[in-house]
């Protein structure tokens, strides 16, 4: 089967399905192999735990859609393949929100067509409460689903609104922004050197008493899908490499029982401490991203095993992270004067889950508690099997011919681009998430709803400044002292320009990720002086980097004022930048990306379907034991997510 055919899988409205290989995974031990397969179930197991915070109805629309999807027996009308697509966008995002945008979906079918459906079908299909009709069931959902005013976004990041009452994920209810933020400051000692991330693992709700937290344990509303969880956890123990594993799962468990946010900062430092291991897993509810108040921590799921020959670049990195924090353009009061505990490992992703799945990161840096990183370090990974999987999929999309009008610069990104994102990736998570650090008394949520964005804006600068270094030659990280100009006009361009493609005209830029590009290509611009510039001709709009040292100049200086920012827990700044340069969108410039775009039928987004591990068990004898772990890739993105909602369904 040809590259292309195996990594590319069924494309729908603007997503294309993807699929991983499993690299070198039959070389691993048997061990190992059965540590990852407990691990990947207890990774699936969370689906419907992310799926619920994203949206308080977004299980029930997906189950009713399933059941009509099940049991449609009429003729594939245009109504019909518009509720197909609906529902596999569904599955894609978790929810009825963009997975990216996060604004709720626009049916291509009608409210009739689905009621019709759907009281067709015998209720015990149906995901009926106690005493409801199918009638009042429709009643309850189609507003959700058809009306454009009823919880239309899932997060709202819109300056001047209330960020809780007018987003629509399921951290907060009956709550205004103001009493989050007064609960969670009134909760907040400042004295204590090792605070707890407040509010992490709990829903904030609204009683005739007050405000209470829900925690997520076992004794949840999530307990059942938890409880699965630690049963895995604790089958993974059972074949884990070492002991430091068992010791890192007896934490994690412990905290799922119990909610303790001071055990999970234990675990956290503990996980930190696994290096040996040739597995690793992250589960547990992590990111706070898909909160616009940055306080919630949204379930996810991966497990990973070490590449070890990728890996040897990474430890380069890591050998040399004092280097790095020594070296960089920030105000020496920002930097840490000993750089503690940063490792990085090039791994090969074994299963996605939750909110990693099927949309996932290509690199993580953990744990996220500033005192942790300073205290103890971070873990960083690049995940080279998925890298691998996007490069390979998009050969001869014809991008690079329709967006750059440099030949020596096409030449350039076609020999170097995929080089340079994997090392870019690694000083992002490696060195920029794990790099300065708080003066003292500045709380980590300082900056408040503007707080995701100037983080990643301060790990991509950093490694932006250091890709253009004389250390990555020196290092053996790059070939040559002009492969990083492909990485800095990549990045300008997406900045600019390309990521635009992502964004449906009348609206503004929302996401975390795309404000922080945008926020550093449109400051660069501002402030070039000519060394970058936006041109026309033939019609179209360029990019053009005239001065790429001045460019690396200018990443070092915003890069120092972003730190300062942080490092003083500057609201005010934070709030002037992001809004000056990374919410803004240019309608004429997107409009004309959106239509250079249609001629290279490239989907915007991209996501995973993941393998299938099978275990293979002896005979006579040995009829219940393990003998090996079978990896297969032919499951259909619809039979995978049908599955998973058989068998992994708990709420």
């Amino acid at each position: 089967m040809a590259k292309q055919n195996f990594y590319s899988d069924e494309k729908f409205a603007d997503i294309q399905m993807l699929r991983y290989r499993l690299n070198g995974f039959e070389q691993l031990t048997l061990q190992q192999k059965k540590y990852i397969y407990y691990l990947s179930l207890a990774t699936l197991c969370g689906r419907d735990i992310t799926t619920d915070q994203y949206g308080k109805y977004n299980i029930k629309i997906r189950k009713l859609l399933e059941a009509v999807y099940r049991n449609y027996k009429g003729k594939r009308t245009p109504a019909y393949r518009a509720f197909e697509v609906y529902l596999k966008r569904v599955w894609f995002s978790n929810g009825i929100y963009h997975h990216y945008g996060c604004d709720k979906f626009v049916p291509g079918f009608t409210a009739r067509f689905l009621r019709r459906e759907v009281l067709a079908l015998p209720a015990d299909e149906l995901p009926l409460d106690n005493g409801q009709t199918a009638a009042q069931l429709c009643d309850e959902l189609f507003p959700v689903i058809f009306n454009a005013d009823v919880l239309p976004k899932r997060v709202n990041k819109a300056d001047g609104e209330d960020l809780v009452l007018t987003s629509a994920c399921n951290f907060y209810e009956g709550v205004s922004q103001v009493e989050v933020e007064a609960y969670y400051a009134q909760q907040t000692d400042v004295t204590d050197a090792c605070p707890p991330s407040y509010g992490l693992n709990s829903k904030l709700v609204k009683t005739a008493r007050g405000l209470k937290e829900e925690r997520w344990t076992v004794n949840s509303r999530y307990g059942k899908a938890i409880r699965k969880i630690i049963f895995y956890l604790e089958k993974a123990a059972e074949v884990a490499e070492n002991d430091q594993q068992r010791k890192v799962i007896a934490l994690l468990i412990d905290y799922y029982r119990t909610g303790n946010l001071k055990r999970f900062d234990e675990y956290s430092v503990e996980w930190l401490k696994e290096q040996e291991g040739r597995v690793d897993f992250i589960n547990g509810f992590i990111e706070v991203y898909g909160d616009p108040l940055g306080l919630k921590g949204t379930w996810e799921g991966i497990v990973t095993y070490k590449d070890e020959e990728a890996t040897q670049r990474t430890r380069k990195i890591c050998n040399n992270a004092q280097w790095f924090e020594d070296h960089s353009p920030v105000d020496a009061r920002f930097k840490k004067k000993t750089v503690k505990g940063v490792t990085a490992n090039a791994v090969c992703a074994a299963m996605l889950g939750g909110e990693e799945y099927p949309s996932t990161a290509i690199g993580i840096n953990l744990p996220n508690a500033d005192w942790i990183r300073s205290a103890h370090g971070s873990k960083s990974i690049t995940i080279g099997n998925l890298t691998q999987a996007y490069s390979i999929a998009a050969e001869g999309s014809g991008f690079k011919e329709a967006f750059v009008d440099d030949a020596e610069m096409r030449k350039l990104m076609t020999k170097y681009e995929s080089q340079c994102d994997d090392l870019h990736t690694d000083l992002h998570e490696c060195l920029g998430h794990g790099s300065g650090q708080l003066l003292p008394g500045v709380l980590p949520d300082a900056l408040k709803a503007y707080g995701n964005t100037i983080e990643e804006a301060r790990a991509d600068l950093f490694g932006l400044y250091y890709m253009a270094d004389a250390k990555m030659v020196e290092l053996g990280l790059l070939e040559n002292a002009e492969a990083y100009k492909a990485q800095y006009y990549s990045y300008m361009l997406n900045g600019l320009m390309t990521q635009l493609r992502r964004i449906t005209p009348g609206h503004q830029l929302e996401e975390a990720h795309m404000r922080n590009r945008a926020l550093i290509a449109h400051w660069v611009l501002e402030h070039a002086e000519g060394a970058v510039e936006l041109v026309q001709h033939e019609g179209k709009t360029w990019l053009h980097i005239n001065d790429y040292e001045a460019l690396r100049a200018l990443f070092a200086h915003l890069l120092a004022e972003v730190q300062r920012i942080k490092s003083e827990g500057d609201l005010a700044a934070a709030k002037a930048l992001v809004e000056r340069y990374a919410v803004k969108v240019d309608a004429h410039l997107l409009n004309e990306v959106h239509e250079r775009y249609a001629s290279l039928h490239i989907a915007p987004y991209k996501g995973f379907i993941n393998p299938v591990l099978e275990p293979v068990y002896g005979k006579g004898s040995e009829r219940k034991v393990i003998v090996d772990i079978k990896v297969t890739y032919t499951e259909s993105y619809e039979q995978q997510m049908l599955r998973y909602s058989r068998e992994y369904s708990f709420l």
